[in-house]
């Protein structure tokens, strides 16, 4: 039985973010010119899980990269003791937001980036060829090479052996590679992590990803930023039509 140790609003790791728009010359050039940064609302974080949703283009990951840089985390990835850059493309967003974090620190950290992973598991494979190192770095992702592993297998290797517990986690597109079924063992993860005094910060289109219960949605729309609840949200109106009107939306999609 999971143990009720999940975090309060009193000793949430991170608590609000806020643009300091007062910093801000120019709303004309990227990333000042996307939707979430234009139309900036103060985003209070759950104290477990809060989701950043919307469609391509609204600002998602950009916001979550900054969110982690300011947190401390590599852009591509990793916890806070890599410092590897493949190509350097993050924004400077992380400039103008002020993140408000809680008294209590978080013992685990995490970023992780599903378009940017290829290059993490580089970067560990790298560390690990240094025979004074010390212990490998793959033994906390389960031993086993994560290149040789498929991208599913993978990515659910680093979220069932790297995340410890008690720690904060910024996790951008983990459904890449995963299928539904996994999805919802994901949730199990969260849930069992959420019970080990974790915070998660999530983008994600997988409205299966999103379901956890009791969460805070924020979605991303090109009129600015607004919580909504699982069922009002695009991505699961969307699939739920699909699914009742498929062949009705497939004909009028294809004639």
């Amino acid at each position: 039985m999971l143990l009720k140790v999940k975090l309060t609003q009193e000793d949430q790791y991170i608590k609000s973010l806020k643009l300091e728009s007062e910093e801000i010359d120019s709303y004309d050039t990227f990333p000042l010119n996307l939707p979430v940064v234009k139309y900036f609302k103060e985003l209070v974080f759950h104290p477990n899980v809060t989701y950043i949703i919307g469609e391509n283009g609204m600002g998602k990951s950009t916001l979550l990269e900054a969110i982690a840089i300011k947190l401390g985390f590599n852009p591509e990835g990793g916890n806070r003791n890599y410092n590897f850059s493949s190509y350097n493309s993050h924004s400077n967003l992380d400039h103008y937001l002020r993140l408000a974090k809680g008294v209590y620190k978080p013992k685990d950290g995490f970023f992780f980036r599903a378009e940017t992973f290829y290059n993490l598991a580089t970067n560990i494979e790298e560390l690990d060829e240094d025979p004074s190192s010390g212990p490998k770095v793959i033994d906390s992702f389960g031993g086993n090479s994560l290149h040789q592993q498929s991208h599913g297998e993978s990515f659910f290797a680093t979220f069932t052996n790297r995340f410890q517990g008690k720690g904060l986690y910024i996790l951008d597109e983990p459904e890449a590679a995963l299928s539904p079924v996994r999805q919802l063992s994901m949730l199990t993860i969260i849930n069992r992590l959420v019970h080990e005094g974790s915070q998660f910060v999530i983008s994600t289109h997988s409205p299966i990803i999103m379901a956890y219960p009791n969460a805070k949605i924020i979605e991303l729309t090109d009129e600015g930023m607004g919580e909504s609840k699982l069922e009002e949200t695009n991505h699961y109106t969307i699939m739920k039509q699909f699914f009742e009107e498929k062949d009705r939306l497939l004909y009028h999609l294809f004639k």
